[in-house]
């Protein structure tokens, strides 16, 4: 489905990638572990079409997304590709709807289908009764499942995650990481999440560990019937 080849990114003198080949499955859930500076979180910018590779091409489906115009990338990104970050980034002037339904609206769905949509996804998350709440309203739990909410409006190929849970108690984690698992089984969603959880990365059915630039491992952890 999705195919990075040979992805280089340096800062300065600072070499960050260092050649990443990596390919992603419909329908998986990907974790990318590693100690903080390894280079996950410029991967996955990457790999979202947020940031540039120095050398290397990022494919969805056999389309080379390094040679979109800015334009037609951005519409891309918005169909396509889906984000949550540790951070729920939701607008606080919003409400939970209005956030959920703004990337729909971006991408020119009607106001009215993009806010059933909306409304759809957010009783998924079982917060119907907090639809019309702001985020300062909301506790980070709910939030957090909001951003999810967001990132799914436009039924994207694919969600990537930031370490998602980072910012929650372990509660919270716990919901937020059966969540994923439902999405996938509910919705035959691909998630790539970046994270230092061992208990998420574990139960993935890859685990990319990275160090220094570049991958060290692949494995499938020895589990089934996730969550």
């Amino acid at each position: 489905m999705i195919k990075a080849t040979g992805i280089v990114k340096r800062y300065g003198t600072l070499d960050v990638l260092k050649g990443i080949d990596l390919e992603i499955e419909r329908g998986e859930i990907m974790a990318i572990t590693g100690p903080s500076g390894a280079g996950k979180t410029t991967l996955l910018q990457i790999i979202g079409t947020i940031e540039s590779a120095d050398a290397g091409i990022v494919t969805y489906d056999g389309v080379d997304v390094t040679k979109l115009s800015d334009k037609k990338l951005s519409k891309f990104r918005n169909t396509n590709i889906g984000f949550v970050f540790q951070f729920h980034r939701l607008l606080p002037e919003f409400t939970l709807l209005e956030n959920v339904a703004v990337p729909a609206i971006i991408g020119g769905m009607a106001r009215n289908e993009a806010m059933d949509k909306a409304r759809s996804l957010i009783e998924y998350m079982g917060l119907g009764p907090r639809a019309g709440h702001k985020p300062a309203e909301l506790s980070g739990g709910e939030r957090q499942r909001g951003a999810v909410a967001r990132a799914l409006v436009n039924s994207p190929a694919i969600v990537l995650a930031d370490e998602p849970s980072g910012s929650l108690d372990s509660h919270n984690r716990l919901e937020l990481h059966k969540l994923f698992f439902d999405l996938r089984r509910d919705m035959g969603q691909t998630f790539v999440i970046v994270t230092h959880d061992e208990t998420l990365a574990a139960d993935a059915d890859r685990m990319v560990r990275m160090s220094d630039g570049c991958i060290t491992s692949i494995t499938r952890p020895a589990h089934k019937d996730n969550l």
